[in-house]
């Protein structure tokens, strides 16, 4: 959230006042996505096991769905969100070895 305070002068007999009035603008962050890649190597029992083990509420329905989608149409995105966590789940999915797409803003 970001803050704006502005001071504005009127003039009165004495000499200049100053006013203080705040305006509050509300931003939201963007989000990531998490993509993972088709590649020739992991198997879809590995795919499925690391996202449900680092993708929060990944059920086992969803990773296989997922994992199909990977196969079959060369990707999938398997998560969306704020950027620093889309980066710690985007490390930990290539350390396991699966082929990543980089971060794209949702």
């Amino acid at each position: 959230m970001t803050s704006v305070f502005v001071n504005s002068a009127s003039m009165t007999a004495g000499g200049t006042t100053l006013e203080k009035t705040s305006q509050t603008t509300r931003q939201t962050y963007p989000n990531y996505k998490v993509i993972v890649l088709d590649d020739d190597f992991n198997t879809f029992e590995h795919v499925a096991k690391c996202l449900m083990q680092y993708i929060p509420k990944m059920t086992s329905d969803r990773a296989w769905k997922l994992t199909n989608q990977v196969h079959f149409e060369g990707q999938a995105i398997v998560w969306t969100g704020p950027l620093e966590q889309a980066e710690l789940y985007h490390m930990q999915l290539t350390v396991e070895g699966l082929t990543m797409a980089p971060l794209e803003q949702a």
